[in-house]
């Protein structure tokens, strides 16, 4: 085999083991609880300025085409990476919503059906991969399991934000410093109860989404519902702006020699 073929199959090997999501830092906390926020206002502004049951569908569509891309994809790329989260986000919102809205579902028993559905996604991700670690996102099915479970912590995370904010009346804002103190428990877990870094991550990232949606709830829905009445389509604008903005900071970094 010569030299040039062996460079080749290095970096083939190379692109099949690459991850297809990003580092764990700081930032990527940032712009998960961010995303949260904006699908659930982008959600609920598109519920009222079309027909729910074509928001939903074109919501549905524009998650499954960005799905596609991301799948496709050989490498991690910030942009469509963050786009697909962000379709997640408002994706899953309706999905939740539709039990409780569409179909009468009360959210203790949304809640208690979506915590099954992700310990189901769990289990069978962890026997047929024995590891739920994101840093082994490495393969087309494993990619396949990260996803699906990223959409359940979704619905997951929007049916306890509305849970604690309505049936259990911590109102958005309330309940909001509650799940900003409750995302604080998984780290503490990790450096004092030894508690892995797995299971600390993804319980983390459950709540990024009751924590973002509660926050940004809060500064959209008008003062009857406990709000500061900003508006969701403003407010959903604002969430876009900053994500993106971030998101390009990612991608420069990522760009950098060295990186």
């Amino acid at each position: 085999m010569t030299a040039a073929e062996l460079r080749g199959g290095e970096l083939r090997a190379g692109r099949l083991a690459a991850s297809k999501v990003p580092e764990v830092t700081a930032l990527f906390w940032v712009v998960k609880v961010l995303t949260t926020g904006m699908g659930e206002t982008t959600s609920d502004f598109l519920a009222h300025v079309m027909d729910p049951v074509i928001a939903v569908a074109l919501a549905g569509l524009a998650f499954a085409a960005a799905l596609v891309a991301q799948l496709r994809a050989r490498v991690y790329v910030p942009w469509l990476y963050w786009t697909t989260v962000v379709l997640v986000s408002v994706f899953g919102t309706m999905a939740a919503d539709v039990l409780h809205v569409g179909l009468g579902v009360p959210y203790a028993v949304s809640t208690a059906f979506f915590m099954v559905a992700l310990a189901a996604v769990f289990l069978l991700w962890q026997r047929l991969e024995k590891t739920l670690s994101i840093h082994s996102i490495t393969t087309p099915r494993r990619e396949l399991f990260y996803w699906l479970t990223v959409v359940t912590t979704f619905a997951l995370g929007t049916a306890v934000g509305d849970l604690t904010a309505t049936t259990l009346h911590l109102g958005y804002l309330g309940s909001g410093v509650a799940f900003a103190v409750l995302i604080a428990l998984p780290p503490l877990a990790r450096r004092f109860a030894g508690l892995g870094p797995v299971a600390t991550f993804w319980a983390a990232y459950v709540l990024t989404r009751p924590l973002g949606a509660s926050f940004a709830d809060w500064l959209g829905v008008p003062p009857v519902r406990g709000g500061l009445d900003l508006g969701t389509g403003p407010v959903s604008l604002v969430l876009l702006l900053v994500i993106a903005a971030l998101v390009a900071c990612l991608t420069v970094a990522r760009r950098e020699p060295g990186r």
